[in-house]
């Protein structure tokens, strides 16, 4: 990864001083353009009291489907035990990178879980993490063919959570939930 940069349009996103809510929704489509990806959301949570919802998403096309959530709610008790991605950004893991939903361990990915909630094939779980607690989940994905995600993308990422998670946290922080 030596002498890698954002692309331009990221960097226009994310160093402009600019409100998180019109980052978020400038960042959606550029990021999912630049990674090529067919869909791309932003889940935003509160660490305290659990309740989140996915408030920004964007689709390559109207084939994939549109994750949005009108309104916050509690997440489910059982999430972080359904779900081995959702309990790794719990414990504030490193962002998460699975080629093949299909092949992927189950260590890793509930399979069944992915297919009935999210229908992607693979996909980047980035998480949001600041003070050791979990403020949103970024994931961008791809459908119906497994994909490598080269070092490029890792960079990206790695950027791109480094700078919107103080604005995930100052937008959760000023959230009326």
């Amino acid at each position: 990864m030596l002498d890698q940069t954002l692309p331009a349009v990221l960097v226009n996103i994310l160093e402009n001083d600019r409100e998180p809510e019109e980052v978020f929704s400038a960042l959606m489509p550029a990021l999912g353009e630049v990674l090529q990806s067919d869909r791309c959301f932003l889940y935003l949570r509160d660490p305290h009291t659990r309740v989140g919802k996915v408030s920004y998403c964007w689709c390559r096309s109207p084939e994939f489907p549109e994750i949005f959530d009108a309104d916050w709610k509690p997440e489910p008790e059982s999430l972080a035990k359904e779900d081995p991605l959702f309990a790794a950004a719990l414990r504030t893991e490193p962002s998460i990178f699975v080629e093949d939903v299909e092949t992927a361990s189950p260590a890793v990915v509930n399979k069944a879980f992915e297919h009935k909630t999210f229908g992607h094939r693979a996909l980047i779980h980035a998480h949001l993490c600041f003070e050791g607690q979990l403020w949103g989940i970024l994931q961008p994905c791809v459908f119906n063919q497994p994909r490598v995600w080269n070092d490029f993308d890792r960079f990206v990422i790695s950027q791109v959570t480094e700078k919107i998670t103080p604005l995930a946290v100052a937008y959760m922080k000023s959230a009326k939930i």
